[in-house]
């Protein structure tokens, strides 16, 4: 494979989309920046002669198969694919509708899951790609207020650790990237959607939550252009790590949640190693 190679990005008309798209513009690359509304992903990338923008609602299995055409015709080939499409539906589990949960869930895991399955066909006749996927620490360690989006994320996590095996005969790699707090639009208006506040017993803490984080929004102490460059060199080595933690608070949280899984391990040790049948 050549240094150059052709990059698919989802979510790519804001936030860490434009960041990833841009760093790999920057290295060299194709991109392929696909969003909802192609004209602003483009407006917010700039034009670049090895930039294609393409329209790509995650949710719809068509558009992704669209997208990919589009891809092969512009390009001829895919070599990166980041899942990377995002929202958060924030709130209290009770207080969140089941259409919200499901929402959640058909952007954040069924959505890469529609373009993954329409970016295999091209890695597999390549045998080569690398499937990068921009997973949370709340994939990795679930928290208050995240219930939504941390079932989603736990399910990106077991999806993705699962099809590594599938697909590494094949010449094609998997990697989940895990954020803590960036300065993205992850916190704002445009993408965060609080739960309505209609159970007393949630009530205080539902206030001092939105508070918290919408005080938090645009004060992260993430840089997403580091994060991007970091990504671009991290997807050029010849075996990308299956798992990075982004960022010191990320590192912590993965540190805090081996801890404890060793913790709960021993607890019971004895009572677990002796469910066996009596021979």
């Amino acid at each position: 494979m050549s240094t150059r190679k052709v990059w698919f990005v989802t979510g790519a008309g804001r936030g860490l989309g434009v960041d990833i798209a841009k760093a790999a513009l920057a290295a060299g690359h194709a991109v392929v920046a696909a969003g909802r509304d192609p004209r602003k992903v483009e407006a917010a990338i700039g034009r670049h002669e090895n930039l294609l923008a393409t329209r790509l609602d995650v949710t719809r299995a068509a558009d992704a198969m669209a997208a990919v055409e589009a891809t092969l015709q512009r390009f001829g080939r895919i070599d990166v694919l980041v899942n990377n499409a995002g929202n958060f539906f924030a709130g209290f589990f009770e207080e969140l509708s089941d259409e919200q949960v499901r929402s959640q869930m058909e952007t954040l895991l069924f959505g890469p899951m529609n373009v993954t399955r329409a970016a295999l066909p091209v890695m597999r006749q390549q045998r080569s790609g690398l499937l990068l996927t921009i997973s949370s620490t709340a994939g990795i360690a679930g928290g208050m207020f995240c219930s939504a989006y941390a079932a989603a994320k736990f399910g990106l996590e077991g999806w993705t650790e699962s099809l590594a095996p599938e697909v590494a005969p094949l010449g094609i790699r998997t990697m989940l990237v895990e954020p803590g707090f960036f300065r993205t639009e992850l916190l704002t208006t445009g993408s965060t959607v609080f739960a309505q506040p209609s159970i007393d017993d949630y009530a205080e803490r539902s206030r001092e939550t939105v508070a918290a984080w919408s005080g938090m929004s645009g004060k992260q102490g993430g840089d997403p252009a580091k994060l991007a460059r970091s990504l671009v060199q991290l997807a050029s080595l010849p075996e990308p790590p299956a798992r990075f933690a982004a960022g010191g608070d990320a590192v912590q949280s993965f540190e805090a949640k081996a801890h404890s899984l060793l913790a709960q391990a021993n607890a019971h040790r004895d009572l677990s190693n002796s469910l066996a049948i009596d021979d």
